[in-house]
């Protein structure tokens, strides 16, 4: 029997429910709705031929990413962003961009930029997890309609990218943590792979107390495994 967490049905190695509604967005060229558990988040992927001069320069085409939490998405609201932008977003929306370039070619989409719009509806926990692997769906059909349309004559995608939480939580790792998981977590951890399982990212910190490298290791293990699970998630709406 699996271990299950306090106040759960749930497994201690054990990814939230997941849900996937593609096309949400008729004006963006892929879009999704990506849920994990109580964590809701729009990606919608526009296309343009504006190419920054850093990638002409080196004949490549660029692929960037927005984050936004809208205001009701938490308990208590959270402010819009204008001029300045929070400095929480601006660091998960360069994750989310640095991890989903892991998995285009841009030197096979010259002459186009793809930007990956992430709205969070609905918060509880990994956000910029469940950002990354809904936008890899986004960036995907994007792609297959640009092939579709022959606007790319062969795909310029290398393979899935996804992403997961996982953390140490009253001395017991546990596997995609939501909010309540996370608030109190000693060690929390977001972990990006490829359809490989080779490390993208790790983003991690001890909030209470070091952890051993042993245990680091068993913890890019069990989030291997759930990164395994969402790929093929990816793939069952993308294929």
């Amino acid at each position: 029997m699996k271990n299950l967490r306090k106040n759960s049905t749930r497994g201690t190695s054990s990814i939230r429910e997941t849900s996937v509604i593609i096309d949400i967005c008729r004006n963006s060229y892929g879009s999704v709705l990506f849920s994990m558990g109580d964590t809701k988040v729009i990606c919608a992927a526009s296309i343009d031929t504006d190419v920054p001069e850093h990638a002409k320069n080196k004949n490549t085409g660029w692929l960037t990413a927005e984050y936004t939490m809208l205001p009701y998405s938490t308990g208590k609201r959270t402010k819009r962003e204008f001029s300045k932008r929070d400095g929480r977003s601006v660091e998960i929306q360069r994750l989310i961009g640095r991890s989903l370039r892991a998995g285009i070619d841009l030197g096979r989409f010259q002459g186009y930029s793809m930007f990956i719009d992430c709205d969070v509806l609905q918060a509880d926990g990994g956000t910029r997890t469940a950002s990354i692997t809904g936008g890899y769906i986004a960036m995907k059909l994007a792609v297959d309609r640009m092939l579709r349309e022959g606007l790319l004559t062969e795909s310029p995608l290398k393979g899935n990218i996804a992403a997961i939480s996982i953390g140490i939580v009253d001395d017991e790792i546990l596997l995609d943590l939501d909010y309540s998981e996370d608030s109190r977590a000693d060690v929390d951890m977001n972990i990006v792979m490829n359809s490989n399982f080779e490390l993208i990212e790790i983003q991690g910190s001890s909030e209470q107390a070091p952890f051993t490298v042993d245990r680091m290791n068993r913890m890019v293990e069990i989030a291997g495994k759930g990164i395994e699970e969402l790929i093929n998630i990816q793939n069952s709406c993308c294929n």
